[in-house]
Parts: C-alpha cells; structure tokens; sequence
C-alpha cells in the first residue's frame, strides 16, 4: 500500500515535472528495467551482493566497506538501487573510522530509469514490507560481525529511515534525508533511537519533505524524549545530496537546479558526527 502521505506530495511533485517536459507518455504497460551493476570507484572496495531472508521470503542487498565494522543501512530513493544510492553507500563506507554500509534491495531487482518508471515502482511499494526489509537488514548486519547498525536513507527511505526510529528495535541511530513517514506508517512521537534530520529549504514535496513537514517532524520529535536534530539548509531543494555528476544532470532534467557544495559537505559531517557518536 503506498504511503497516502508520499502518495499527495508525489501528485503536486509530479505536476512539476510534467510541466519540466520529462514525464515520458507510455502508451503500453510500464515495464521497469532490471538492476544493472554499475561501476563506482572507491578506496574501499567493491560491492559483495548478499542475499537476507526474513519470515518467508528472501531479498538481495549490497554491502561494501569494513568487515566486523559498525554499520550503515543505506535506504535507496524511488528510483531503486542505481548509481547515486551506490554512490552514497561507498562514501559512508569510507567515513572514519570506517563502516560497513548495506543496501537493501526493496524494488527486488528493478529501477526506474524515469520519473514514471520511478514513480511506478514507488507507487507498487508496500511500506510495511519496506521496514520488515530494514529490519531484516539490522539483524543481519549485527549477526554478521556489526555491533552496531545505524539505519540512513534519502526521500522515499528517508521517511523509511525515520520510521525505523519507531518500528526497528536493534536500530542504533538513524539519519534522514528529505522524507518523514506518515502518521499511517509510524508515530515518529514514538521513536526509540536517536534521529536526525535534513532538509532543502526549496523542497517542492508538501507534506513529506518541505519546510513545514521538517517543523513538524521536529514537534514530533520533541515528544518522543530521544536525542533529535532537525536542519534545513537554505537555497537548496530535494535531493541536494544528488552531487555525482549524473545526479546532477537527472536533477536538472527534473527542473531541481540548486547547487551547493558548501550544503552537501555541511550535512555530511553532521551525518557523519551522528552516526560516529552513537555507532562507535
């Protein structure tokens, strides 16, 4: 069931885009092309694909970095798992001192490679499966060698990512960007791990990832009695984070031209100042 909260901020999200010319017309049934290996260069190796088993199915994920290392949940955005998610794991991995990074596959082997195809795959979704796949992940993580598991993600697992503060037990921290869950999904009043929160100012997804859904994140937070940060960076929008080079051309193609190195590397080292005190 997709998320009602995502669901209306995608409609007023999607008008954009359509305006932007990019949403392809598809005259036939939208098919969603298969996971492809792309290659990501790194100082910490290459991606080993591992597959999890929970109740009575299994599902692949990527892991890369440090054996026996804290680790990283790394939650895709709803284009599925491609380049810049990978992108995003391999830096997380070769933070100091070091991390594992795992990402779970919940599209179970498809991207979209548009925003229809994106938005398809997105709307196919069942949340609730989505967090018994992080929390598969978590055990997983710590069963094999990690102490401890922080869980991060970007829009759609952003939302995911915070939802696990509430509904995964073994999670240690968790860090979101540009997504809060619905109150259908998860009572982020509720939480039980340490979050923390970011957010573009010129963020066009009202109710999920705009300025007044990070304050009203940030009230929630405020009940739940743990540690929280909630930042808004100016001039920026959804996706900021998108800085490779392809993300950069899918963000202009999808009319989201801000660009802020100074905003990139800032929410970074927050990032990375959270997860170091409470994964290490």
């Amino acid at each position: 069931m997709v998320q009602p909260l995502l669901h209306r901020a995608l409609s007023s999200f999607k008008c954009a885009v359509v305006a932007a010319g990019i949403n392809r017309h598809h005259s036939g049934p939208l098919l969603c092309r298969a996971s492809t290996s792309r290659a990501v260069s790194s100082s910490v190796g290459p991606f080993q694909k591992v597959q999890i088993q929970r109740e009575d199915t299994a599902f692949g994920a990527y892991i890369v970095g440090k054996e026996n290392a804290p680790a990283i949940v790394v939650v895709q955005e709803w284009w599925g798992v491609d380049f810049e998610v990978k992108n995003h794991a391999q830096k997380i991995a070769g933070l100091a001192p070091g991390y594992r990074a795992l990402i779970p596959d919940l599209y179970r082997g498809k991207v979209g490679l548009d925003v229809a195809e994106a938005q398809h795959l997105m709307e196919g979704l069942d949340w609730s499966s989505a967090v018994k796949d992080i929390d598969a992940s978590v055990k997983w993580l710590k069963a094999n060698g990690s102490s401890k598991v922080g869980v991060t993600g970007f829009c759609l697992g952003g939302a995911l990512s915070i939802a696990s503060a509430v509904l995964v037990p073994e999670v240690d921290a968790v860090v979101g960007f540009y997504g809060s869950p619905s109150i259908e999904l998860a009572d982020v009043s509720k939480a039980k791990a340490p979050v923390q929160a970011h957010f573009g100012e010129l963020d066009g997804f009202v109710g999920f990832s705009d300025v007044n859904a990070a304050k009203q994140l940030e009230e929630n937070l405020k009940s739940s009695g743990v540690p929280y940060e909630v930042y808004i960076y100016p001039r920026v929008g959804h996706a900021f984070l998108n800085a490779s080079p392809e993300g950069k051309q899918r963000r202009k193609s999808m009319g989201l031209n801000d660009d802020d190195p100074a905003a990139v590397e800032l929410a970074w080292s927050r990032f990375s100042s959270w997860m170091n005190s409470y994964l290490s």
